[in-house]
């Protein structure tokens, strides 16, 4: 293709579900001539929203590629999925981006998901725009939105337009910086002079850009001070330097869906977005010496990649999306995977625009496109010239929170769940399948209930599987508390050779899983048949007294017994020990155990107490709290049967801004007042 990076422009949709990204999206590869009609989520017609599982939602799920070329510079739109459930999309999209922009609805107030979104931008580094999106809609309040990002984002808001509005809605708009107003028109923006009561409002604003332009360059912060204003070129420039730094987040506002202000939105990605090779330092290792470099983005260097997401048909097998970072690839050409440390060879290279595939010669410096077929290449993976290897960081991707128990809905079809599953994990690396030990349940842990019900619907679509999910069963445990002396006598005549066993056991409590001990005196019980006996009470601890749950920490002492020199044998007193242990347990205050969890919980410094008072509810124990700059991060101890679900209602109580990680502590007494009902769901599922 040939294009340059200077040419090129890498840009993120994001916000939350439902703000219009992809209508958006669809809006702007009609204005770059693309499609020849805008289509709609709701018809299940955009480009992005490709997938069945997407139109049937009427959402994005997956992240998905498209480009266009405005005033000569392409633009690649990488549209990401909006709901918490599908943050692992968002990190690949990101990584491939240059920049980002954020749609959020006109409503006078942040969305739920955009702050952590921003934020998120803030503390990668990238270059962002915000879009207030709906402003077709009644009631529509700009300035009332503005006002929420400005208080939120002190001192980094800077918007350079002004709408125009008619009976509640927004008809036109002014760009301060270049003081021209438009009209939206069927045909494109229309000029018009600058409406006489507007003026005041256009230099307020011009003067306020003057300052953020000054802020970001020093040059221009002494002039400013010395003559008290900026050309319009120098502003231009200050925003641009911002922008880049994330120092200054430009704000622009039009409909997506009526196609209004979405060509001056274009010109401004064009204006101020940092071109390919502008991008953020891009560090790489080094494979040959360990050290870091700097890889910067040109085309006369070698090679450089990283695939940044993975999507794999059954069909016409793995297609891996990538961002060229350095270097040109060409289409037959040969690269190594710096990760598997084997080399690759490249059929065809594309370019993506929703599912089509265009096929393209080469891929140039800062552009995002795609190869087939790559045997041992997976997402996180590097792509380079085999004489200048390098590897990037991993994309980091959040570790499941919510865990669900996952069986086939025809008995026998495990085994083609569980091979479906650790297919789509090849596209996915956010969700994990694992067989619990313990409850013998095959448990499918992911970000949210919306994702594992995509994975669920993936399976039956592709693999033609039908899979069920069920809250998972909690391993409780149980032990003792005190001490009892236990007789178990099994004896047995039926002709011939009977079955003789006796034996006199001790129960008690023991800090060790478990411990077997012996005081027989005299031989009442032949030295021969202990193990026996230690084996019967070992298999028995698999159930106990209360609810058939396994038992841990219990001391048995065999200290007397009998036996008989023709019918004991090892199976006699290996029965004897079992009659033993049940009389046993179920005297030595048996008592039920639950699995204990530690969590870390970081949320923002206002939902701090609200996120303490939901923990002390849910029996946990708050260990400390700490704070991260804006960030409280709360450590705390909570019976896993209180967060099985707690994934959701935490971002339910956070506005989507809360997250946690947990691990397993201990085991801890259950309270009394709750064990009559465990025992009766125990026996109930018998």
């Amino acid at each position: 293709m040939g294009i340059k990076s200077e040419n090129i422009r890498n840009i993120a949709i994001i916000g939350h579900s439902g703000e219009g990204k992809t209508t958006l999206c669809e809006a702007m590869l009609f204005n770059g001539g693309v499609i020849d009609r805008q289509g709609k989520v709701t018809d299940g017609t955009t480009v992005s929203d490709f997938d069945e599982l997407e139109r049937a939602k009427k959402m994005s799920i997956y992240t998905s590629c498209s480009h266009l070329t405005w005033k000569d510079v392409k633009i690649n739109l990488l549209d990401l999925p909006g709901f918490y459930d599908f943050e692992g999309e968002r990190q690949e999209g990101l990584r491939a981006a240059g920049g980002a922009l954020l749609v959020i609805g006109a409503n006078g107030v942040i969305p739920i998901g955009a702050e952590t979104v921003v934020d998120y931008c803030l503390k990668l580094g990238k270059p962002l725009i915000i879009f207030i999106n709906g402003m077709d809609k009644e009631n529509a309040d700009y300035f009332g939105t503005v006002q929420a990002l400005r208080d939120k984002y002190h001192g980094k808001l800077a918007p350079i337009q002004i709408p125009i509005m008619e009976n509640g809605k927004m008809q036109g708009c002014i760009n301060a910086l270049q003081e021209r107003a438009y009209l939206f028109k069927e045909g494109g923006p229309q000029e018009i002079p600058i409406p006489e009561d507007m003026k005041d409002q256009v230099e307020e604003m011009k003067a306020s850009l003057m300052e953020t332009a000054a802020e970001n360059d020093e040059v221009l912060l002494d002039k400013y001070f010395e003559a008290g204003e900026l050309t319009r070129e120098e502003t231009i420039h200050g925003i641009r330097v911002g922008i880049a730094s994330v120092n200054t987040i430009p704000v622009m506002a039009g409909s997506a869906l009526q196609n209004r202000g979405v060509i001056n939105l274009l010109n401004e990605i064009v204006t101020y977005m940092p071109q390919a090779r502008e991008r953020a330092h891009i560090f790489a290792e080094d494979v040959a010496t360990g050290k870091v470099v700097d890889v910067v983005t040109k085309e006369n260097a070698p090679f450089a990649a990283q695939v940044f997401k993975t999507v794999v048909d059954p069909y016409s097998g793995k297609l891996s999306y990538l961002k060229s970072f350095r270097g040109v690839l060409k289409s037959g050409s040969t690269v190594w995977n710096a990760n598997t440390e084997q080399e690759e060879r490249i059929g065809q290279v594309y370019v993506l625009r929703g599912k089509k595939m265009e096929a393209v010669d080469e891929l140039s410096a800062g552009d995002i496109g795609a190869v087939n077929k790559l045997g041992n290449t997976n997402t996180g993976d590097t792509l380079c010239d085999p004489s200048a290897k390098v590897r990037f960081p991993a994309i980091r991707f959040p570790k499941p929170t919510l865990f669900m128990s996952v069986t086939s809905e025809k008995k026998g079809e495990e085994d083609k769940v569980f091979a479906a599953l650790n297919k789509l994990s090849e596209e996915d690396l956010t969700f994990s399948v694992e067989k619990n030990a313990e409850t013998a349940e095959l448990l499918l842990g992911g970000q949210g209930d919306m994702q594992l019900e995509m994975l669920v619907k993936r399976v039956k679509a592709r693999y033609g599987v039908d899979v069920k999910l069920s809250t998972p069963k909690i391993a409780y445990r149980e032990t003792i508390r005190g001490k009892a002396d236990a007789e178990g006598k099994h004896k047995k005549q039926s002709g011939g050779h009977g079955q003789y066993g006796h034996c006199k056991i001790r129960f008690e409590p023991s800090e060790e899983e478990f411990v077997f001990e012996e005081e027989v005196v005299g031989g009442a019980v032949p030295k021969n048949y202990f193990p026996a006996v230690e084996k019967g009470l070992r298999e028995s601890m698999e159930h106990g007294p209360l609810a058939g749950y396994p038992v841990t920490g219990v001391k048995a002492t065999l200290y007397d017994g009998s036996y008989h020199d023709v019918d004991s044998n090892e199976l006699s007193f290996k029965m004897a020990a079992a009659i033993a242990y049940k009389e046993g347990l179920k005297n030595a205050k048996p008592v039920l155990l639950e699995p204990i969890y530690r969590l870390k919980i970081a949320v923002p410094g206002d939902y701090l107490g609200d996120v303490m008072g939901d923990i002390n509810k849910r029996r946990g124990r708050i260990m400390g709290t700490d704070t991260e700059g804006t960030t409280s991060v709360i450590t705390a101890e909570v019976p896993l049967a209180e967060i099985m679900t707690y994934t959701m209602e935490l971002r339910s109580l956070t506005r989507g801004s809360g997250k946690f990680v947990s691990e397993f502590l201990s085991y801890e007494d259950v309270p009394p007042m709750l064990v009559d009902g465990i025992v009766a769901a125990a026996k109930a599922a018998e």
